[in-house]
């Protein structure tokens, strides 16, 4: 019997087109580099940069990047047995633009529709998602069909076991309303044991904008462990079933691309929890990963191990004591 995965995460992927020059509108851009993207597959990265057991759910074009996506997720040591080729489908590109601090405007070249978002319940590995110690879904999972059954569909099979990640991940650009993301990740809330998602997300997701609000009304819809991106306020996480809340302040950081910063916190929060550590260190060790990748210009290539993650930490509890 095969060893089931720490984690299994379901979503995007896509190659992600970054330019050398900082500050610089994209018509002036010179020089590019490329990197694996997508939030899903970040988080499994990121999960397995700190030694995670991990593996993605995604498609991709039967292309050169897809070619890519496999090799890099071969290097990074994620396990690709579930990531296929659509054969009618482009790889999707990200392009962004960098302004640092906080400007870092994203073009999304998934047309005509994203390879990810064809995955259908019937090639899903329902074994191996219950198997799974940590399963990790995105709202952008549930925008279209056939990616929406099937992400409802593993859910359903998973049945709340283990832990059960929803990424609210709104992208407004995915979507043709917020009422419409608000329904259908309505229907995937009652299955899933923890949610993630900053402030416009929860709003979107649950109709309340307030840290407090959007907490209780994602523990109303039966999430046990709510979490809370609040920008500089910090992270706000909230534990139903052990009543534990606790308000995380951001690890300062000169911002190069703050672009995947959400998904290496995902894949630290993550390793916390499979750790069993307090909720206060778990989320800690998440705003490390995130400060540690906003100060640098990739996402996937840029997640660190758990020595760079633990020592980056306590450079800086040293240099704030």
């Amino acid at each position: 019997m095969r060893a089931a995965f720490d984690l299994v995460t379901m979503g995007r992927v896509s190659i992600d087109i970054y330019p050398e020059q900082v500050g610089v509108p994209l018509e002036q851009v010179t020089s590019f580099r490329r990197f694996l993207g997508g939030s899903a597959t970040n988080v499994a990265v990121a999960a397995a940069r700190l030694g995670r057991r991990t593996a993605v759910i995604t498609r991709t074009g039967a292309d050169p990047f897809g070619r890519y996506v496999h090799r890099a997720l071969q290097d990074f040591g994620v396990d690709d047995r579930w990531v296929r080729p659509v054969e009618h489908l482009p790889t999707p590109v990200v392009f962004c633009e960098i302004f640092p601090p906080d400007d870092f405007p994203l073009y999304f070249y998934r047309f005509p529709k994203a390879p990810d978002l064809e995955i259908s319940p019937d090639e899903l590995d329902l074994d191996a998602i219950r198997a799974a110690r940590v399963f990790w879904v995105t709202g952008t999972g549930l925008s279209r069909s056939p990616s929406r059954e099937a992400t409802l569909a593993a859910l359903e099979a998973r049945g709340r076991s283990g832990i059960t990640v929803l990424d609210l991940d709104y992208r407004p650009m995915f979507w043709s309303s917020e009422g419409v993301a608000a329904r259908h990740i309505a229907s995937a809330l009652p299955y899933v044991t923890a949610a993630v998602g900053n402030l416009q997300e929860c709003r979107v997701a649950v109709g309340e904008g307030s840290p407090d609000g959007a907490v209780k009304a994602l523990h109303d819809a039966g999430v046990d462990l709510a979490v809370v991106k609040q920008g500089p306020a910090g992270v706000l996480g909230s534990r139903r079933s052990t009543a534990e809340r606790v308000v995380v302040p951001p690890l300062p950081v000169e911002v190069v691309n703050g672009l995947g910063a959400g998904d290496a916190f995902g894949g630290a929060l993550v390793h916390g929890l499979l750790a069993g550590d307090d909720l206060a260190g778990t989320l800690t060790l998440a705003n490390a990963a995130g400060s540690y990748v906003a100060g640098q210009l990739a996402c996937a290539d840029a997640m660190p191990d758990l020595a760079e993650l633990e020592s980056y930490l306590e450079s800086y509890l040293e240099s704030s004591a």
